[in-house]
């Protein structure tokens, strides 16, 4: 197969270079037409395939209404009603919110209903679809309603979006703007609608949720003028819904939005996107797209892998999204307006998922949005005291466990990132991990948390302990010397919850005593030791200190053992409450759930890299595909993707402050990093197939290396890396 793909290659270049440079031109591939917004779009992924631009302020989408755990981003692949198009939506979630500002098409006659809620209105006229007149692209989403044979398009700039309804002959040309429609949590407390003049429309939606108090200012520019508009509430609550007719059979509109005021959405909006030039406006965003994708050139023999790898990278830019307007302004955290002076606001920050990979890829892809992104980090430190846990729309939800602002920020002053204040920085984090919020408080004064006092006990420890780590090496760095040992000792208070009898990490009581009955794969939802996982699975989140683990359970062969274990469990997850984000499972290896990505590099640490390398395989081509169930578990804004786009160029960031990228097993034949303008970092791999998983030798600028793991200087520094890949496993390679 590799052989007649190359036959056919050859035959391409003889072809272009014959040809001449119009026909290189032809030939020449376009990045984003390998990205598939519908992978993740099915099972438990939780993706969306509207229309969204790089880190962009909206991400203008479908939703099917349907309320589920499944529909969290508003859409899931296996419905076919559409309830409306909005502009806020969130990427792989596990909590429904968003689904701001819904537009809904209809050609036939609207009526109110007196007393009929949001929903029963929402669907009567919700829209019927079928995959195959759907189109994703990056940047651009278009669909037929069946039912009324309306044609909706949309695309977006950095702050806007744009839409164009094409309706058909002989029904009415209606759209309704419906501020009560929203998904799972999310509920209107106030809302207001204006017919501005014949082409503007204005208004504001402010809403409770997962994002506690959440502000939407919107503004419409039309490029048809309304020719009759009503607006009214749905049931009498305060819930506005607008219906405005056209004498157009095709109609465009132009969205801005704002947390902060209409005026500042207006001035987004025609800042942004000031013409009518949908395909021009497309176009644009493509090659937004292009440009970020291209940071990253793959070179594969199969499609399908590129599809995989390049709709990863994809979701790895659609969050965290752009929070502050064109003029710098925001919400703050208090409800109150700030203003981001010489920085992007972002917001969207998974922090619990997203440390472990999608920041670490950022510094390597990303370096000034990561300084942007420290800052905003900082910003909440001010107005707050504490740096954020899961931000959203200008709120803190305080989501999952762990303080896991901290390491981004570390990572970023380890790597020389950015210009941010190194002072306020280390200030910022040692005042959250010091925080007594979510027992904190006895984490410091007893080395742990008791599980008799604080639930998911053993998962918060260890999360804090590693942020703990990433703040004394920030000491060091900054000579803080006393800050260093202090939290040196802290980082170490995992070992307060090995038992030596089990070998696990359990629950320990305030009296000392360990929490009983322990099962290792025992899991439930609320009220367990562990965050979304059991007892195995946490046992290996130690990325911090993996010599100390090798130790605790009796060096580098009996570590490894137990960690071959894992990956043998018969039922790796017990339990009638157990959470189902614990998903993706080999054994009891859970990949559709975040504490276990670095696990399958362990391997690395205790001389059995081959066993690194076949398992990345494994997951590789087991647990990511290019269908719309392509994701084994919750995206989580853009950590699933992350573990995919490192792994498959053959390293990951087991500890990213740490500086290191552990080998894995690469997969495609070569990768091109940009690491700066017109600087490169090249991965070749060129005998990397699904069989030719493990490294035979591994060479950085035609030097031979010894050693499991690559440096970030090394990778900033520019060079080759070279994989020679081998069907059979090398087990005396880093011994």
């Amino acid at each position: 197969m590799i052989r007649i793909t190359s036959i056919i290659g050859i035959a391409i270049f003889l072809f272009v270079a014959c040809a001449g440079p119009a026909a290189k031109v032809v030939q020449e591939e376009r990045l984003t037409d390998s990205v598939d917004p519908f992978i993740g779009t099915g099972d438990h992924g939780h993706t969306y395939p509207g229309a969204a631009f790089p880190f962009g302020q909206i991400q203008l989408s479908p939703d099917n209404g349907t309320q589920g755990w499944d529909w969290c981003s508003g859409y899931h692949y296996s419905d076919s009603i559409i309830a409306g198009f909005s502009h806020l939506h969130l990427s792989g979630t596990g909590i429904g919110d968003l689904a701001d500002i819904s537009f809904l098409p209809v050609t036939s006659d609207v009526t109110f209903k007196e007393g009929e809620k949001n929903n029963e209105f929402v669907s009567r006229y919700a829209g019927k679809y079928k995959h195959n007149q759907e189109v994703a692209k990056a940047g651009y989403y278009s669909v037929i309603l069946k039912n009324s044979g309306i044609k909706a398009e949309f695309t977006v700039t950095e702050r806007a979006g744009l839409h164009r309804y094409t309706f058909p002959e002989g029904g009415e040309n209606n759209l309704l703007i419906n501020l009560g429609f929203a998904i799972n949590w999310d509920k209107p407390y106030q809302t207001s609608l204006k017919v501005v003049d014949s082409q503007l429309v204005t208004g504001s939606r402010l809403s409770h949720g997962w994002a506690a108090d959440q502000h939407v200012y919107f503004a419409v520019r039309f490029s048809a003028p309304i020719s009759k508009s009503v607006i009214t509430t749905a049931g009498g609550e305060d819930r506005s819904v607008g219906l405005l007719k056209f004498n157009k059979k095709q109609v465009l509109a132009k969205v801005g939005i704002s947390s902060v005021s209409i005026e500042n959405a207006l001035a987004n909006l025609d800042g942004s996107l000031p013409g009518w030039d949908f395909e021009a406006t497309q176009k644009a965003a493509s090659d937004a797209w292009e440009k970020e994708l291209s940071k990253i050139r793959i070179q594969s023999v199969d499609p399908a892998q590129k599809r995989i790898f390049y709709t990863a990278l994809y979701h790895t830019m659609v969050a965290p999204s752009l929070f502050s307007d064109s003029n710098g302004e925001f919400k703050g955290v208090k409800g109150d307006v700030q203003k981001a002076k010489d920085y992007k606001r972002y917001t969207v920050f998974s922090l619990w998922d997203t440390y472990r990979a999608l920041h670490p890829l950022f510094t390597l892809t990303q370096q000034e949005r990561v300084n942007d992104m420290v800052k905003t980090f900082l910003d909440q430190y001010k107005q707050t005291g504490i740096l954020p846990v899961w931000e959203l729309e200008g709120n803190e939800t305080f989501c999952m466990v762990g303080n896991h602002s901290i390491p981004v920020i570390a990572e970023a002053l380890l790597k020389g990132i950015g210009d941010f204040d190194h002072q306020l920085a280390f200030e910022a984090m040692k005042a959250t991990s010091m925080h007594d919020r979510d027992g904190m408080g006895l984490y410091d004064k007893l080395g742990y948390m008791p599980a008799d006092k604080i639930s998911q006990s053993v998962a918060k420890s260890m999360e804090v302990a590693i942020d703990d780590w990433c703040i004394a090496e920030v000491a060091k760095k900054l000579g803080k010397t006393e800050d260093a040992a202090y939290f040196s000792k802290r980082a170490e208070s995992f070992k307060a919850y090995f038992d030596k009898e089990t070998r696990f990490m359990r629950g320990k009581l305030s009296n000392g005593h360990w929490t009983t009955p322990f099962d290792p794969s025992a899991s439930q939802h609320e009220g367990s030791d562990y965050t979304e996982g059991n007892g195995w699975q946490y046992l290996w989140l130690v990325p911090q200190n993996v010599p100390a683990l090798i130790e605790l359970l009796g060096g580098k062969q009996a570590f490894a053992d137990k960690l071959d274990s894992l990956f043998a469990v018969k039922q790796g997850v017990t339990g009638k409450n157990a959470s189902p984000d614990i998903s993706g499972l080999i054994g009891a290896y859970a990949h559709g759930n975040e504490p276990g990505h670095q696990t399958t590099f362990l391997f690395n640490y205790a001389g059995r890299a081959w066993r690194t390398q076949e398992l990345n395989r494994q997951v590789q081509t087991t647990l990511y595909f290019d269908k719309p169930e392509g994701l084994s578990g919750n995206e989580d804004c853009g950590q699933m993707s992350a573990w995919y786009v490192f792994s498959a160029m053959g390293f990951y960031p087991v500890n990213p402050s740490e500086l290191k990228y552990q080998f894995g097993s690469p997969i495609v034949q070569e990768a091109k990093l940009e690491v700066a303008p017109g600087k490169f970092f090249t991965v070749k791999a060129p005998l990397a197939s699904v069989a030719n998983k493990y490294i035979q030798e591994v060479k950085l600028n035609g030097q031979a290396l010894d050693r499991t793991f690559i440096t970030h200087q090394e990778i900033m520094d520019g060079g080759v890396l070279e994989f020679t890949m081998g069907s059979e496993p090398n087990k005396d390679l880093f011994k």
